[in-house]
Formats: C-alpha cells, sequence, structure tokens
C-alpha cells in the first residue's frame, strides 16, 4: 500500500558555521500529498483499517493539520471515505482555507465541532457518538499518535541512521514521531524534540511511551505556542531557504531548525557530534 508509493528520500548536508555540518534527512519529499511523518504514522494505520475490513477513516485536526490533509489524499488514494472532526465551529460559514479545502476536494466530509467539544474528542462517551453517527468506520487520533503510528515512525531511521549519527533531531507536535525515533534509536544516540507547543506536557506523555531516557524535548522554540510566530522566526525561515534552497513552514520545521541554529551558536552540542535533522514535512501550511 504506503511503500508502492513511497519516493527516495533524500539526505541533504549543510553547513552551518566554519566547523559545524547537520544532514538533513527529506520526509517532505518522500510523498508530495502524504508528506513528511504522516507517512509513517499513517501507513499502519490504514493497513489496519483495510484488514478489519472498515471502509470509513474518521480523524481530528484543527484547520491548518497537515494530518488532516495527508489522511483525505490517503483515504482517497487506497478507497476509503473519509471524515475530518474538525476543531472550531466559528469555521462552518467561512470561506475554507488551503488545508480544508484541499481535504474537502479528496473526499473528506468536513465536520465542524466547538472547542469545547473538541477537547472531549478522546473520551469513550465522545468516541462511542462518533461509531453510532459514523458506522463502520476506524478511528485515528489527533495528529495520527497511537500505537501504530509510532510502529511506523520506527522505520524513519535506517542501520546507516544508527550508525553513522550521534544526535537526531525532530519536530514534536502529538509525540508519535519522536517516540518512534526514541525506540529506534541506538543507545549512543541522544534523540532532541522542539516542541510547536508551550509547556512540558509532552514531555510527560513521551515519557511513558517509552522506557528509555537518551532524549529531551524543549519548548524555548515555539514562540509563543502552537501555529503562534513572531518576526525572529520568520526572518530566520527566509534568511534559511534563500541560502541552503530547503523549504521550511512556520509551525513546526521552521521552529525547529530556529532551535537547532541557536544551540549551535551556544555550543550546546558536543565537538564533533554528527547531527541528523529530521525534515517532517508539512509544506502545505507554509505561509
Amino acid at each position: 500500500m504506503f511503500d508502492q508509493i513511497a519516493q527516495a528520500i533524500p539526505y541533504q548536508t549543510i553547513q552551518v558555521d566554519s566547523s559545524t555540518h547537520i544532514t538533513i534527512k527529506r520526509l517532505d519529499q518522500v510523498h508530495p500529498q502524504i508528506s513528511g511523518n504522516k507517512f509513517f504514522k499513517l501507513k499502519y494505520n490504514f493497513l489496519e483499517a483495510q484488514r478489519l475490513g472498515y471502509k470509513k477513516i474518521i480523524t481530528f485536526g484543527g484547520a491548518y493539520s497537515n494530518h488532516i490533509a495527508a489522511t483525505a489524499y490517503a483515504a482517497h488514494r487506497f478507497g476509503f471515505d473519509s471524515i475530518g472532526i474538525i476543531r472550531g465551529e466559528e469555521l462552518v460559514n467561512k470561506t475554507l482555507n488551503h488545508t480544508l479545502s484541499t481535504a474537502q476536494q479528496f473526499g473528506m466530509q468536513l465536520q465542524f465541532v466547538s472547542r469545547e467539544k473538541y477537547r472531549l474528542k478522546d473520551t469513550k462517551e465522545f468516541l462511542e457518538e462518533l461509531k453510532l453517527h459514523y458506522s463502520d468506520s476506524y478511528i485515528i487520533p489527533e495528529g495520527g499518535s497511537n500505537e501504530l503510528a509510532i510502529q511506523g515512525c520506527h522505520e524513519i531511521l535506517t542501520e546507516d541512521d544508527l550508525k553513522n549519527y550521534d544526535v537526531i533531531c525532530c519536530a514534536v507536535g502529538t509525540g508519535g514521531t519522536i517516540t518512534g525515533l526514541i525506540e529506534a534509536s541506538a543507545k549512543h544516540q541522544k534523540v532532541l524534540g522542539f516542541s510547536a507547543l508551550k509547556g512540558d506536557f509532552l514531555t510527560d506523555e513521551v515519557a511513558q511511551l517509552s522506557n528509555k531516557r537518551n532524549w529531551e524535548i524543549l519548548d524555548d522554540y515555539c514562540c509563543g505556542g502552537y501555529a503562534k510566530t513572531n518576526d525572529e522566526l520568520l526572518e530566520f525561515i527566509e534568511k534559511f531557504e534563500k541560502q541552503y534552497q530547503i523549504p521550511l513552514e512556520h509551525i513546526y520545521t521552521g521552529k525547529m531548525m530556529l532551535g537547532i541554529f541557536d544551540l549551535i551558536q551556544k555550543q550546546y552540542f558536543p565537538k564533533n557530534s554528527r547531527i541528523l535533522v529530521i525534515h517532517s514535512g508539512g509544506l502545505q501550511g507554509r505561509i
């Protein structure tokens, strides 16, 4: 299914300063629609839905969710109906943005709910109501993060990645991707996450999913919180793209790269560290 449509993932090494090079693993190029980490997070969920004979996929996300866009295409591509539960009922009568209009074009039925109700999306009562309303449906959580997503994210790292790098860096949203990387990582490696959200709750959640302790999540570069930005971030992204010809976006990858460059300047990484950066895609959300 997914492996048949995957493209080769390139690596791109860039020089940050006179003595530091980093290698970027371009997951954004694994597929034009099911981009980046979403490819790996959805892979085993769709295989499970197919194995169980479901005809519909239900999932959750905000108005700019990369997960919503990727799930809509994957469902269209592999013959499922799809329903997206979208946070924010105030969006009902507004013109759809690029993310939601793209999802709709791929056949996703959008159901807008209040932010208060959306916060109940993981409760037993909410999920049972969904199953009654949408029978024969396979439910994927927000961001695609569950055990099957973590299994898929194991496959982001190859044997060469485990041998050739000391530090693995990634952006963090719901914690599924970094958990998969942690579980796949070698003993000598450190996995460093850059949170797109303010607060240490992601650290607590990942700690419940992995027994390993070779990792850390920083929220110093979230620029105020999810989908928030500032002039420093936007100026950094513009400069980075001009210098290296690698596209970023302001929600995940831009904040991660801002953090990596700042930590290199502060000599956070041990001398001669071999750093692998996971470009997790999400470029449909660029501004």
